[in-house]
């Protein structure tokens, strides 16, 4: 299941060829231009402007030539570009499309610094690589997947995150680790199971599940005998340890040569992989059970750098990541409005986390090292969908596939609802939820278009199902009476910073992006969608009177709001971009951007 050729090293690169790689090159550079200039990194120059189209020139900083190329400057400063249109000169001569280049030439512009610029390189070159791979594999078109499955939909995504420029980083792979556990490649795969000891290692789970039943729900009584056989071997007993997945690539590249004392100890016994087989999630460290869909997600530490972060899972946050998780789903569950919705939650029901002693010694601030040893488990959505309905991933409704054709265009003409009338549906699956969260619970979570899976019938948005709760979730409120177990999900956010929970993460973060889809590609004009986002608030804040003080003090059509910029964070620190412990502190922010509801207080 897991053997890739290596007697055949060239196919590893077979999807490096001269016309796709100049394709992948211009897409990517459409993409840096558009979200540096959004960040206010890069300041194109309008030369003239027609039919709403301007002309725009991008001076190279060091006056030897220009970028030039055709866009529009939609709300939100989002900048759709006419890729087709984009064209580099250099001194004097027409030049090749190199996002690499690119980054060089506009190096002090971005402020990269020396340290970082290796590796931000590098990260661009695995992008381009990836999105490469995507292009050559072409794969489902975007109206063959509105009629294909979960995991179809998961694995022919063609972008990741919509707003970082270098999002494929994947530090750490080789071009095999690729083929085998990008979520792209779509390669069954099986985990490795350890059996680690109960003095390193912490189960934590639900209050509704229990160690013994979850090792018999997710391995089975002949897989369990198995492991407890090769512990008795060793003369080890099987009630001195916990058994949990680990990520293949963890175990041969991490855990093996750097956790060798816990092993040499039997602190850490390595049992051999596992029967089932599953499949990498966009989110590259969790796995979905393609043997058995009614088991649940397992997400696993992955020590590679990844979009400013080092994959891995601190053992300190899973201790409460069940009871968190627990104590969310039954607020969701006790709202009638959140019921009515349909909303609910995938929990992380349990986790386990190995704390390495020399680690934790040794190395006295956070450190990807203290976090190569963790997993959690996460409810299967299959449990969760009724008869005759489907489930995809949100991140579809931007997914362009290679011929250039929108699956959000494709899912509205086969919904036999017009584009206006779709969308309204969705907005009330997945904003009105999140609007109720925050104005009546102060709760917030990471809603971008990965972590919601949407329940669709007739490929039309029911219900939102919110996933990845317990490291992403938060009480805007220091003082919330919360129970000790879960007391780490108040934090202290200045007022004004609070609704940037829905301007940033919401409307910035998925809506910028789902409304030029729209106009460029299904014939709603973004006035129109955003018209339908003031409408959903209003619909909302009209069911509940005696929330007013609240949609006054955090008003949604505000002029504006502050511009918070992911590529800034990246270029920063490309590492780590974000004190985990102290998220809003670490922002980087650049002016304001005009609120599109504002022009829609009331329509």
């Amino acid at each position: 299941m897991q053997n890739v050729n290596h007697q055949h090293p060239q196919q590893l690169v077979s999807h490096l060829q001269p016309a796709i790689w100049a394709k992948v090159n211009r897409l990517l550079l459409r993409k840096a231009i558009a979200e540096f200039s959004h960040e206010l990194l890069l300041t194109p120059e309008l030369q003239q402007q027609e039919d709403g189209w301007g002309e725009y020139r991008l001076p190279i900083p060091d006056g030897s030539g220009a970028y030039t190329f055709r866009a529009r400057v939609l709300a939100l400063e989002h900048w759709l570009i006419d890729p087709a249109s984009i064209q580099r000169t250099v001194r004097g001569a027409d030049a090749e499309l190199d996002a690499l280049a690119f980054i060089i030439e506009f190096k002090a512009v971005l402020g990269i610094g020396d340290d970082m610029m290796p590796v931000y390189l590098e990260e661009i070159s695995s992008t381009l690589y990836g999105s490469a791979y995507k292009h050559a594999r072409g794969g489902l078109s975007a109206e063959e997947l509105t009629r294909a499955d979960f995991q179809s939909v998961e694995t022919s995504m063609m972008e990741g995150h919509p707003g970082f420029v270098a999002n494929n980083g994947r530090i750490g792979f080789d071009a095999v680790d690729y083929l085998r556990h990008a979520p792209e490649a779509a390669a069954p795969q099986r985990l490795i199971w350890l059996a680690v000891h109960k003095a390193r290692a912490t189960f934590s789970c639900a209050a509704d599940l229990d160690y013994q039943r979850l090792l018999q729900e997710e391995l089975g009584s002949e897989i369990l005998a198995g492991f407890a056989r090769q512990l008795a071997a060793q003369q080890l007993d099987m009630d001195d340890y916990l058994l949990m997945p680990a990520h293949p690539w963890q175990w041969f590249n991490k855990l093996a040569i750097s956790f060798a004392p816990e092993v040499a100890q039997r602190h850490i016994v390595c049992l051999g992989y596992g029967e089932d087989a599953y499949l990498a999630q966009q989110s590259i460290r969790t796995f979905y059970n393609i043997s058995q869909p009614q088991r649940r997600y397992v997400k696993t530490a992955l020590s590679i750098l990844n979009m400013g972060f080092m994959r891995g899972l601190s053992p300190y946050y899973m201790l409460a990541t069940p009871a968190i998780n627990d104590w969310i789903r039954q607020l969701v569950d006790s709202d009638a409005y959140l019921r009515q919705q349909g909303f609910a939650i995938l929990r992380e029901v349990a986790s386990i986390g190995f704390r390495n002693p020399y680690f934790d010694s040794g190395i006295s601030k956070d450190s990807p090292y203290k976090k190569m040893l963790s997993a959690l488990w996460r409810e299967s959505p299959a449990s969760l969908l009724a008869p005759g309905k489907r489930l995809m991933t949100m991140a579809a409704l931007l997914h362009i596939d290679a011929a250039g054709e929108s699956l959000l265009a494709a899912l509205i003409r086969s919904s036999g609802l017009d584009a206006r009338n779709w969308v309204a549906r969705y907005l009330q699956a997945y904003l009105a939820p999140l609007l109720h969260c925050f104005y009546a619970h102060e709760l917030v979570f990471m809603p971008h278009g990965e972590n919601l899976i949407l329940q669709l019938e007739n490929n039309i948005p029911q219900r939102a199902i919110m996933k990845d709760i317990a490291e992403e979730a938060a009480i805007l409120n220091p003082d919330a009476a919360l129970p000790p177990a879960v007391a780490r999900l108040a934090v202290k956010v200045p007022e004004h910073m609070k609704l940037l929970a829905l301007f940033t993460d919401v409307f910035d973060g998925f809506f910028r992006y789902l409304s030029a889809i729209l106009d460029e590609h299904c014939g709603l004009p973004e006035q129109a969608f955003w018209q339908e986002v003031g409408q959903c608030v209003r619909t909302y804040q009209a069911q509940f009177p005696q929330l007013a003080e609240r949609f006054a003090r955090y008003d949604l059509f505000m002029p504006e709001f502050d511009r918070s910029c992911l590529n800034r964070l990246q270029l920063g620190n490309n590492q780590q971009m974000l004190d985990l412990a102290n998220p809003a502190g670490n922002l980087k922010f650049a002016g304001t951007l005009r609120n599109p509801l504002a022009n829609h207080v009331a329509d």
